[in-house]
């Protein structure tokens, strides 16, 4: 690789940033070889984590635009992995759940995840990314929401 001018390599947003688009690559391509996208792993993660949910929740906790929402349910209703029912409490609103085929998708795409973190992360030793991992949601959760 091109060694980068120390001003960059020095920058934690810079290196940040190259992580993220080497990573962005490895996450799709990853879940491309198994006939899965990014967008249904964090859905099918909210709807484990904190079970059924409105359209708009959903959207919030996976960080997700309305529009991509609405098509991502779509499909993973489409495969058996999701239910959209009216909401009880609100009649014009839906309310998403997870299937068991929707369990069982989401832990083989866990399997994926698991698999790009380890040759993503491979020169760090498991105490150095567990670190990694408690510094990067330090810094996310003080600039989450401003």
């Amino acid at each position: 690789m091109e060694q980068m001018p120390e001003r960059m390599a020095g920058k934690p947003s810079w290196l940040i940033t190259q992580l993220a688009v080497h990573t962005r690559r490895l996450v799709f391509d990853a879940f491309a070889d198994t006939g899965a996208r990014g967008h249904h792993y964090r859905v099918l993660a909210v709807l484990d984590e904190f079970g059924a949910v409105s359209q708009a929740e959903l959207g919030r906790r996976a960080r997700m635009d309305r529009s991509d929402v609405v098509a991502v349910v779509d499909d993973l209703v489409g495969q058996g992995f999701a239910v959209r029912e009216p909401d009880p409490d609100h009649g014009r609103r839906n309310r998403i759940s997870m299937t068991r085929g929707g369990v069982r998708e989401l832990r083989r795409m866990d399997g994926v995840v698991d698999q790009v973190q380890d040759d993503l992360l491979r020169s760090l030793s498991a105490e150095e990314r567990r670190t990694l991992t408690s510094l990067l949601g330090r810094v996310l959760d003080e600039h989450d929401g401003a």
